[in-house]
């Protein structure tokens, strides 16, 4: 299995960059804390993808941070990055491992107990868990998991799993207690004026859950 740090992971949001640049709120995210960066780019070419990967792997490659390119193995490949994350609609996780290979990290969202097996069988080197909270970040989520629904994901399936959706530094505290490796978050770090700082206190938060 391939080791990855899920502490604090970052999922990049155009949406939320307010003029400044995809590197460079990453970069920021990663000084105050974020441990893994995953690039999500669904409504753009895959010239626009390709380019803004480069940008990202370069600061990720600056600060030795993983990058990881959300559902496009091909992106993935091209700019070298660490790993790829796949969801449930996207191409399946053993065909993805057996694209990248065994030294690349496989990440898989997941959203119940099933799935969560499944991913494991597949070759996935750890999971997300969500949604933890309601969220807007998201198309698509019609409920919040429960606290007992990740808890059982956690204690059936033993590879790394981080919770995503809705945390932050009021709901993140909520998670603590279950057994997670971290938490992934979006507007939590990047909607915020000073992104730095949020990440720092996400960080935290982090910690906390981690226990």
């Amino acid at each position: 299995m391939n080791l990855v740090d899920l502490t604090l992971y970052l999922c990049t949001d155009r949406h939320w960059l307010k003029g400044m640049s995809l590197g460079e709120s990453v970069e920021r995210a990663i000084e105050g804390g974020v441990t893994l960066v995953q690039l999500r780019e669904k409504d753009v070419s895959t010239l626009d993808f390709l380019q803004a990967a480069e940008e990202v792997q370069r600061v990720c490659k600056k600060h030795s941070i993983p990058l990881i390119i959300n559902d496009r193995l091909d992106i993935a490949l091209a700019v070298g990055a660490e790993g790829v994350h796949v969801g449930q609609t996207d191409m399946p996780a053993r065909i993805a491992r057996r694209l990248i290979g065994p030294d690349k990290i496989l990440g898989v969202s997941t959203s119940t107990l099933q799935q969560a097996i499944d991913a494991k069988e597949d070759g996935a080197d750890y999971i997300g868990i969500g949604a933890a909270f309601m969220t807007d970040t998201k198309a698509g989520v019609k409920r919040a998991l429960t606290v007992e629904e990740i808890s059982e994901i956690l204690e059936t399936v033993d590879i790394p799993a981080c919770a995503i959706g809705g945390i932050n530094e009021e709901t993140g505290p909520q998670l603590c207690g279950l057994g997670l490796d971290g938490i992934s978050v979006i507007s939590a770090i990047l909607a915020r004026p000073d992104i730095t700082a949020a990440a720092k206190t996400m960080r935290d938060v982090a910690e906390l859950i981690k226990g």
